[in-house]
């Protein structure tokens, strides 16, 4: 059984094309413009074995980011369906390259999202 979503969400800022499937196998075709986080999409789609499809333009990087965060969690949220059998949250604290990453998940349904990425502009293009 594959989980699969489609996304599309066109405003005047942005425009996202993104499909996901959560029981892939972490193939990933991001282009977002911004070489940083389309390498940190492709390691959340390695690791996470997920398959992301992505294309992504927008007027700046800020209004970018968020909504491909928006796209990226209703489409997990679609995909999920009714979430039987699924724990509701997780935690994790992942070593990789020179990085500390510490993540939590929530998927009770309630958006929120803190960032905390030291890059300037120059280092996320």
């Amino acid at each position: 059984m594959n989980r699969l979503a489609t996304v599309k969400r066109e405003t005047r800022e942005t425009n996202i094309d993104l499909e996901l499937n959560i029981d892939g196998s972490g193939k990933c075709e991001v282009n977002t413009g911004i070489s940083m986080f389309d390498h940190l999409l492709a390691q959340v789609a390695r690791h996470g074995v997920f398959d992301i499809k992505l294309s992504a333009t927008g007027d700046d990087q800020h209004h970018l980011v968020e909504d491909v965060a928006i796209c990226l969690g209703k489409a997990l949220g679609e995909a999920l369906g009714e979430k039987q059998g699924i724990v509701r949250m997780a935690n994790a604290v992942v070593p990789m390259d020179d990085a500390l990453a510490m993540v939590a998940v929530d998927i009770g349904g309630r958006g929120y999202t803190v960032l905390e990425l030291p890059f300037s502009e120059n280092d996320m293009a």
